[in-house]
């Protein structure tokens, strides 16, 4: 855990980065650790989905997810690995895991990091009056991206909850949305998978210990009799 710490009314600061992680791979790391230093957090909770409800399966099972992310923790100290979503059984609805999170840690100020395409489609998520109700949403966008091509339900979501200055929103408890440009990785786990497939994965994708398990657990390989 860093040893340089923010406090707000001396509460402590909690970033949360969710995702199925299928694999974890360099854009999740280097965008969740620049988010990180910019929010200046006391901890970065990574937060993989058993079954995302947006989605029908993943490709990793749920156990191998899980080492793959611990493996990325054990090499970022700010880094922590929070289980709960594996160990469900049914969808994995992010208001679930916020409340639980903020019962177990009341005094906690905590942000949820999404992109840019969570955002667009937020206003369906289960129960996301709730959602922001317990935290803040960093929306995370490229250099230059135009905040100007909104359908009117994400604009009247941002009229009533965007805050520009993030002094003025670590000023509150939750229901805040801030806006950061953080220079992302332009990958996708779709994309890794299939270059692993391919057998031509590119470098500056994935860490070389994601990459030994992959190996060692024969992941997103073509099947051969």
């Amino acid at each position: 855990m860093s040893t340089h710490k923010k406090k707000c009314n001396d509460k402590e600061v909690i970033a949360i980065m969710g995702g199925t992680f299928d694999p974890i791979h360099l854009g999740h790391i280097e965008t969740a650790k620049e988010t990180a230093k910019w929010l200046n957090v006391d901890q970065l909770i990574l937060l993989p989905a058993h079954i995302p409800p947006h989605k029908e399966s993943t490709t990793a099972s749920p156990l191998q997810r899980e080492e793959m992310v611990k493996i990325v923790c054990q090499q970022q100290a700010l880094f922590h690995f929070d289980s709960r979503e594996l160990k469900r059984d049914t969808s994995s609805y992010t208001v679930n895991s916020l409340q639980e999170i903020k019962q177990e840690q009341p005094e906690s100020k905590i942000f949820f990091i999404i992109g840019m395409d969570s955002l667009l489609n937020f206003t369906s998520w289960h129960q996301w009056q709730t959602i922001i109700s317990l935290c803040h949403l960093v929306v995370n966008i490229r250099p230059g991206y135009r905040l100007n091509q909104f359908n009117t339900t994400t604009q009247e979501l941002l009229n009533k909850h965007q805050i520009n200055n993030l002094h003025d929103i670590i000023k509150q408890d939750a229901g805040g949305i801030i806006f950061h440009k953080n220079q992302l990785f332009d990958i996708s786990s779709s994309e890794i998978r299939q270059q692993l497939y391919d057998g031509n994965l590119k470098e500056n994708t994935i860490t070389n210990a994601v990459h030994q398990y992959i190996i060692q657990e024969k992941l997103y390989q073509k099947i051969t009799s």
